[in-house]
Formats: C-alpha cells, sequence, structure tokens
C-alpha cells in the first residue's frame, strides 16, 4: 500500500481513520519516503493530533525532516485550482471574485468535491512528493469526491475544465489507494460493506484495502474457532485493544506493527445499496 502515489484513508466516523492515516504517513516517512500528509477537512486537528504537529495550514508545513503536513482550505484551494488549472488571471480572483466562484461551486453538481480531491491530486501530479497519504471525507460522503471528475467529463463535453477532469480522473484510477478503516461493529461494518460494493461498480480508484481497526487478538492457547468467555456487557478486557492511535503514537518511537489490512479483489466500485457484512468480516478474523 506505501508504494502507492495516493492513499486516500477514509472510515464511518470514530473509527479511526485519521490515526490510520497518521501512521500510515509515519510509516512511510520511516521508510525512507518524503510524504506530504493532508487533511481534506477544514480543521485537520484529528490528522495533527495523531502526528503530533502544531495546527495544520493550507500550507504544507514540516513536521519532521521529509515529513509535511496540510488542511485543505476551499477557498484557497478553488482560488489555486481557478489560476494553475484553468489559467484565471489572479486578479480576477481576489475578493468578492473568490465568493461568487465558491458560492457557483457549493450550487453546480460536483464542482465543491472537485476543488477539495483536486487540490489532493494536484499534489500528487506535482510530484514533490514520494507518498500523499489524504485523511479523506467519512465513507458516507467519500463516494461524491471519489466520482466527482468522472461527473464533470459526463457533464461537460470539452474544454479546459474538461481536460482537467479527465486527468483527475485517470490519476484516480491509476495512482490512488483507497483505505477504508473500519471496527468489529454493526454500523460500520455494513457501511465498509456497502462502500466496497459501490467501488466495485463505479471503478474510480485503482485499488481498495480494508483496515480493521480494534480487532481482539486471540487470547494465549485458545483454540481457533473457540468463543470467547461471556462477561459484563460492554466490558472490555484491559490491555486487549490496540486502536489505531496507539498505532500512530507508537510510530514516532518505535517500529510500527503491520496494520490488519486485507486487500480488496476488486480494482475500485455500484449503488451503495450493495451486500451487507461482506469482505470486513473475513480481514478482521
Amino acid at each position: 500500500m506505501l508504494s502507492a502515489d495516493l492513499v486516500m484513508v477514509t472510515g464511518k466516523g470514530g473509527t479511526g481513520k485519521s490515526a490510520v492515516a497518521a501512521a500510515l504517513a509515519l510509516a512511510a516517512h520511516r521508510a525512507g519516503r518524503r510524504v506530504l500528509a493532508l487533511a481534506m477537512d477544514p480543521t485537520g486537528t484529528g490528522l495533527a493530533a495523531h502526528l503530533g504537529a502544531p495546527p495544520l495550514s493550507p500550507q504544507p508545513s514540516e513536521v519532521k525532516p521529509g515529513l509535511w503536513a496540510c488542511r485543505i482550505d476551499r477557498s484557497k484551494a478553488l482560488g489555486e485550482y481557478l489560476r494553475v488549472q484553468l489559467g484565471v488571471p489572479p486578479f480576477l480572483i481576489l475578493g468578492p471574485a473568490v465568493r461568487a466562484f465558491d458560492a457557483l461551486a457549493s450550487a453546480a453538481p460536483a464542482i465543491r468535491e472537485i476543488i477539495t480531491v483536486g487540490k489532493v491530486l494536484w499534489e500528487v501530479r506535482r510530484k514533490a512528493w514520494d507518498l500523499v497519504v489524504a485523511d479523506a471525507p467519512p465513507t458516507g460522503q467519500i463516494g461524491s469526491y471519489l466520482r466527482a471528475a468522472r461527473t464533470i467529463v459526463e457533464l461537460v463535453p470539452s474544454g479546459r475544465i474538461r481536460e482537467q477532469a479527465s486527468w483527475m480522473e485517470e490519476l484516480l484510477r491509476d495512482q490512488a489507494t483507497l483505505c477504508v478503516v473500519s471496527i468489529p461493529e454493526e454500523l460500520p461494518v455494513n457501511e465498509t460493506a456497502e462502500l466496497r460494493s459501490w467501488l466495485t461498480g463505479e471503478r474510480v480508484v485503482g485499488s481498495t484495502v480494508v483496515a480493521a481497526n480494534r480487532v481482539l487478538p486471540p487470547p494465549a492457547g485458545a483454540r481457533p474457532g473457540a468463543r470467547r468467555p461471556a462477561g459484563r456487557r460492554g466490558a472490555t478486557p484491559p490491555r486487549a485493544v490496540v486502536g489505531a492511535a496507539e498505532v500512530a503514537r507508537g510510530a514516532r518511537r518505535r517500529p510500527s506493527p503491520a496494520l490488519p489490512v486485507r486487500p480488496d479483489d476488486s480494482r475500485g466500485g455500484g449503488s451503495p445499496a450493495g451486500r451487507r457484512g461482506g469482505g470486513l468480516v473475513r480481514s478482521a478474523r
């Protein structure tokens, strides 16, 4: 997974996706790669906390030698998109003009998403980094971002905007890996299964990996398939659960344990109303 040019990390809220994104960035950095960790939300507080970094700004800042981090500010990303990708003169994208463009982007189909994901893809395309790790939107929203470039290609018959969307679609399909973080609970498992089913039909991303977070290791000496002794409802055995936050913190001072991931045999994406419970349950065993 770390040999890809881009890893986008998603997951239902509360599954530890920001911690896994930080752990992947730290592991790649320790392996000698030049890494950009990028938060796709406006604040980036989760990613910054797990990296042990100060609050993130829209401009990449060096967390440690060879590891950089930033967050996406949509207004600034819109200005950069208009200037760099569409060749709009700088004096036309200042003040009220930016707000007007931003209002248009919020109303037009897929424009808001392509501005955000386009910033991620531009960082990959300009080849300043060996790896870009994006702390992406949660599973309930990630589909619209992954499909934004294709939507623009389908809606716009020709021109500069369509050309830009075409290379974004191609980069996602050829150079990106989507890491879906889940935990062994019903709602996260169902959302993960639905997303994988959707990806199988849409094929918008190169490859998919499921990271099973907070999976209990088998007790010492336990027979394969043996049930655990029943305990108090809601009780958690002490020291049994190791979350991705612990992995991320540990990555800063010792070699990271391998993430419990299972490569998806599909290459990207149908409808989110797919089969429930498939894939992740197998990977979590």
